[in-house]
């Protein structure tokens, strides 16, 4: 059973910045990719970024201003986000699905319970 749990999340004015953590239990990182996805009110979730031992994806919409990372020896994900805007607002989640990245959501395996971010001025 894969345990994630969320971290990073607040309050934050327009132009600034955050980092979220997903810190994953033990080993996960040696065999999943783990994607950030975000769900905005009244929205779809959507895939945002997600990581594996090769590959890095970013949605458009925060290709230049959010940057993936991983710590294997901490077993966390993290999400830089530069430059947020209001529409950046959502539950931000991190999932973990077996060996690839995947954009679904319903692709994903394991879920963690998300982070709020808000960007408002």
């Amino acid at each position: 059973q894969v345990q994630l749990v969320e971290s990073g999340g607040g309050l934050v004015q327009p132009g600034g910045s955050l980092t979220l953590s997903c810190a994953a239990s033990r080993n996960t990182l040696d065999y999943y990719a783990i994607g950030w996805f975000r769900q905005a009110p009244g929205k779809e979730r959507e895939g945002v970024s997600c990581i594996s031992s090769r590959f890095a994806y970013y949605v458009d919409s925060v290709k230049g201003r959010f940057t993936i990372s991983r710590d294997n020896a901490k077993s966390t994900v993290y999400l830089q986000m530069n430059s947020l805007k209001p529409e950046d607002t959502a539950v931000y989640y991190c999932a973990a699905k077996y060996y690839a990245c995947s954009t679904s959501p319903d692709n994903m395996d394991y879920w963690g319970k998300g982070t709020l971010v808000t960007v408002s001025s």
